[in-house]
């Protein structure tokens, strides 16, 4: 099961509040202005800055 689209246009980051992107692979969102991905698991999105991963 995948991510609702009506629900990836309400997320935002929640350090910047900027806007945030679906990886190609689907496993995790994406934010470029924070250079932050935060992973998807059992398709929910884990929105917490602690467990976001830093992007290479």
């Amino acid at each position: 099961m995948a991510l609702d689209p009506k629900l990836l246009e309400i997320l935002a980051c929640p350090k910047c509040k900027g806007d945030i992107a679906l990886t190609k692979d689907g496993d995790g969102l994406v934010c470029s202005a924070c250079k932050l991905k935060y992973p998807i698991k059992d398709d929910i999105p884990i929105m917490l800055i602690d467990e976001a991963l830093p992007l290479k």
